[in-house]
């Protein structure tokens, strides 16, 4: 007679949990994929054979009393045996893919993601905007059930209502069982004898909504937002999965983007970029005056502070900076051009006392101002 307790090691007062654990070493140990040669297999065997006797409490209360099912040979070894034991020694759980009995027809939905077009102004200052979407949404003919109201469902015939199709067949370790889902009733169980004829047993319907959004201040092209709960209604009018909302924000005619910077590019005249100038700018917060420093050069910037993209997490603004030009006539009258030369002149010119002269009125700086003011 086999002697099962010591075959897997155990005391013959083992619990069915200590069975399952030395089982459960033993078969990581011995296994013919993780330690090949016959050996091992033969001792997989045994071990196999005594978890199948000693973890069936009445096979194991049999064996107790003397009887001992496999006492005619290894041959017989391994009939009901199932396949998700020797997965569960490895795995902890179920072989994969498993069926365990009929599935339910509802399921969480899928998440949603759709686009949405900002203009830059909105991603200054945030705001709400109005999201339309097209989405899966519970029948409100069937209310998720799937069935014409009214009607029913029968039994699945093939798996008689377990949802999963069992096989037994011949390998190595003798007859394995293993399960796969229904393809008669996709699992279920049972089939609906008369779909809904709003979502054809589906449960839910597609259909177009729209949603409120409201868009946080400081957001840029690829930021997602997240709507919960407000993606695609699972089958059988399950839970909704989740919106996101990926925004785009569009081309500005005066300002680019770059963080929460805003840059903007001007063209100044050669006699403002010389003499200085006062000059008005629109930004998001309405009109500010941007002061030209005498002897301004092109690529010259000014910072005009915290009127920028507000910073999406936390407080404060970006700066909006603006890079300067400086024009070059390329046209001149006689007059203009006896200017520039006598500017020219000049300039190479001792001054008194190392001074520079004053642009006033009457100067040769005075001039060359007025003459380009009427040009």
């Amino acid at each position: 007679m086999n002697d099962y307790y010591a075959d897997l090691g155990v005391a013959r007062d083992a619990s069915p949990e200590d069975i399952k654990r030395a089982y459960r070493r033993a078969a990581r140990r011995l296994h013919p994929d993780v330690n090949p040669g016959p050996e091992a297999e033969e001792q997989f065997k045994k071990v196999s054979q005594a978890y199948d006797v000693l973890s069936d409490a009445e096979k194991r209360r049999s064996y107790d009393m003397g009887a001992d099912p496999y006492s005619n040979g290894a041959a017989s070894f391994g009939q009901g045996f199932s396949f998700s034991d020797i997965m569960d020694a490895f795995f902890g759980g179920q072989a994969p893919g498993g069926a365990a009995g009929p599935r339910s027809r509802t399921t969480r939905g899928q998440d949603a993601l759709v686009r949405l077009d900002l203009d830059l102004a909105d991603a200054v200052f945030g705001g709400e905007k109005e999201l339309t979407v097209d989405t899966a949404v519970a029948c409100g003919t069937c209310h998720g059930d799937g069935r014409q109201p009214g009607t029913g469902a029968r039994t699945c015939d093939v798996c008689e209502g377990r949802g999963e199709i069992r096989q037994v067949q011949r390998s190595f370790l003798g007859q394995v069982m293993t399960t796969r889902p229904c393809m008669t009733c996709q699992g279920f169980g049972e089939i609906i004898t008369d779909p809904c004829y709003e979502c054809s047993g589906d449960g839910r319907v597609r259909t177009r909504r729209t949603l409120t959004l409201k868009v946080p201040a400081g957001v840029d092209t690829g930021t997602r937002i997240q709507l919960a709960g407000e993606g695609e209604v699972g089958h059988g009018a399950g839970p909704a999965g989740d919106l996101y909302v990926e925004v785009a924000v569009r081309r500005h005619p005066v300002f680019q983007r770059r963080g929460d910077d805003l840059h903007a590019t001007i063209e100044l005249p050669m006699t403002a970029a010389a003499l200085g100038a006062t000059l008005s700018m629109d930004t998001f917060d309405g009109s500010h005056e941007l002061d030209i420093k005498r002897g301004t050069q092109s690529g010259d910037t000014i910072t005009l502070r915290q009127l920028g993209v507000t910073h999406l997490r936390g407080g404060g603004r970006g700066d909006v900076v603006v890079h300067t030009i400086v024009q070059t006539p390329t046209r001149l009258d006689p007059e203009q051009e006896e200017l520039l030369r006598r500017l020219a002149t000049a300039r190479g010119e001792e001054r008194p006392e190392g001074r520079v002269a004053n642009p006033t009125e009457g100067t040769l700086f005075g001039k060359l101002r007025d003459a380009f003011k009427a040009r």
